[in-house]
């Protein structure tokens, strides 16, 4: 087996590990029957793959992520700025490594099985804490090795033994930083948090991450200011607070000689940084190891969650009673269902950063006044891209065993419970990222942008109206597992033309503002064909 192979590696450090009281017999067999039992495990990254269950499937991503790494090699190229090139390789290596960290190796950090078995036999907490921590290293350092082998041997023949040898290092490092950095999270989350609320707080956790790759290219790129074609970095205190940063600084001081005082503390920081916290880690490890316990209860307190406000979208949007239910339980899978949120939740972070970007790039080249005297705020159309994304989702769930539910139902129009489940989607997700982009927008560029911020909101109505026909498969919503999401080849191609779609409405409002008072004429005939189509198609 390969995981009998990859424990041989440890067999010649034996000595090492009873000098430091384990119980080395002991912790090779409990690493064995994990490895064996993570032969079960579907990494997230193959999560597509699903039904193919044969052999290791960890094993078996790593191709992927040699790919990923090709993505490291064509920074190197970029000249002798080894600062600016290296922080933007070290961002990108951060967010694939924790993103994995977080997603596959969570059940390894927070496994509370050791409690239920192994702490019932005659084995010690030391033994139990090494083989856990091995478990972990021993996939991360796979993980770390196929990222890291192809750019590697290009920084090697390319930039020559020195740069290739901090640049192992480095990855090293980051390795270890973002294994503590994610224990350190759930430490924190577990000391003040009960199980339940841990379980949501990881999914947000993942869903932030994908949102901060965005945000961080884009501090990092600001970092440096372009002096003719050269990156011209402008030292500030607030960037020992960014990670990637310190990582790029020991190329730019040892390479390029540069001894400045800046340069030497974001080196420092890359050395110690990662040290220091997996040595808080270790020291907090007992008392992480005791807050595990609280991921096999259930929450204590079971509050009743005010429906004050939801009721009220309820009896607005809704007509009948039926309607309402299914708005109800539309509304519940959407809030609850962990699964659907990690799926959706990063397309709606994405929905609220992406506007601000291209709108903020703008003042690169002119005033905040020039700013708001213009049609920027076009720019609040790529909220509308997500309409695609989401209204296929839905069709998907963990729980879609239970459509039976559906079939024993006294149902008497299955459109009605899409009609539904879009205005939930409507009232729940979209409504308050446009909401709070729209109150933002209209402080940039004054009240002159309501009529056409109201024509963006119901231009989204429209789209789920295009989306629902698109991607309708004549089935219930939250009927097909949720595995199979990533499974339908057309849907790709779907989502492309629906993000056309939208660029089309965009372009055709563009026009629009050059017309005076035309907006008005715009947004009445949006309201009415939305209602009419609305009605067409949901009888």
């Amino acid at each position: 087996m390969g995981e009998i192979r990859i424990l041989r590696v440890l067999d010649p450090f034996q000595s090492v590990f009873r000098k430091m009281n384990i119980d080395y017999g002991v912790m090779r067999k409990i690493l064995e029957v994990k490895l064996t039992m993570d032969q079960r495990r579907i990494p997230t990254i193959l999560s597509q793959n699903a039904k193919k269950k044969e052999g290791n499937q960890f094993l078996k991503s790593l191709w992927i992520y040699a790919l990923y790494g090709l993505l490291l090699v064509p920074f190197v190229f970029l000249g002798d700025n080894y600062l600016f090139q290296v922080s933007i390789m070290a961002g990108i290596a951060m967010f694939i490594l924790m993103t994995s960290m977080i997603s596959d190796f969570s059940s390894v950090l927070l496994d509370v099985r050791d409690k239920v078995i192994l702490h019932t036999k005659p084995v010690h907490t030391r033994t139990i804490n090494a083989a856990k921590i091995l478990h972990i290293a021993i996939y991360l350092t796979l993980l770390t090795g196929a990222f890291i082998a192809i750019p590697a041997i290009v920084f090697l023949f390319v930039e020559g033994f020195l740069f290739f040898l901090l640049f192992v290092i480095t990855i090293l490092l980051i390795d270890l930083f973002v294994l503590a950095f994610t224990a350190l999270i759930y430490m924190f989350v577990l000391q003040f948090f009960d199980g339940e609320k841990l379980k949501d707080i990881i999914n947000y956790v993942q869903i932030i991450l994908a949102v901060a790759v965005v945000v961080g290219y884009q501090i990092i790129i600001r970092l440096f200011d372009v002096v003719g074609l050269e990156y011209v970095y402008d030292y500030s205190w607030w960037h020992v607070l960014i990670p990637p940063v310190w990582f790029g600084a020991p190329f730019e001081l040892v390479l390029n000689q540069n001894y400045s005082s800046e340069i030497i503390i974001l080196s420092l920081l890359a050395v110690f940084g990662p040290i220091l916290s997996i040595f808080l880690y270790y020291l907090l490890m007992p008392s992480f190891e005791r807050n595990l316990q609280k991921l096999m209860e259930e929450s204590s307190t079971k509050k009743r969650k005010k429906r004050s406000l939801n009721d009220l979208f309820e009896k607005v949007v809704c007509f009948s009673r039926e309607e309402k239910i299914f708005y109800r339980f539309a509304s519940i899978m959407i809030s609850r269902e962990r699964d659907f949120k990690l799926k959706v939740y990063p397309s709606l972070g994405m929905a609220l950063v992406f506007p601000l970007i291209f709108l903020f790039n703008n003042l690169s080249y002119q005033s905040f006044e020039e700013l708001g005297q213009g049609r920027s705020f076009l720019t609040i159309y790529f909220t509308n891209i997500i309409v695609g994304t989401v209204v296929y989702m839905v069709q998907f769930s963990a729980k879609y065993k239970g459509a039976w539910v559906f079939q024993t139902t006294p149902i008497q129009k299955q459109t009605l419970v899409y009609s539904a489940t879009l205005k939930a989607f409507y009232m729940k997700l979209y409504l308050p990222i446009i909401l709070v982009l729209s109150i933002l927008y209209i402080w940039i560029f004054s009240f002159r942008i309501v009529p056409d911020l109201l024509a963006v909101i119901v231009t989204a109505l429209l789209l789920i109206l295009i989306a629902y026909k698109l991607f309708n498969n004549g089935k219930y919503p939250f009927t097909e597992p949720i595995e199979s999401a990533q499974q339908g080849g057309g849907a790709t191609g779907k989502i492309i033309v629906m993000m056309l779609i939208v660029a089309a409405f965009t372009i055709i409002h563009l026009i629009i503002s050059f017309i005076p008072y035309a907006i008005y004429i715009y947004l009445g005939l949006l309201i009415v064909l939305t209602v009419v189509l609305w009605k067409i198609i949901f009888k």
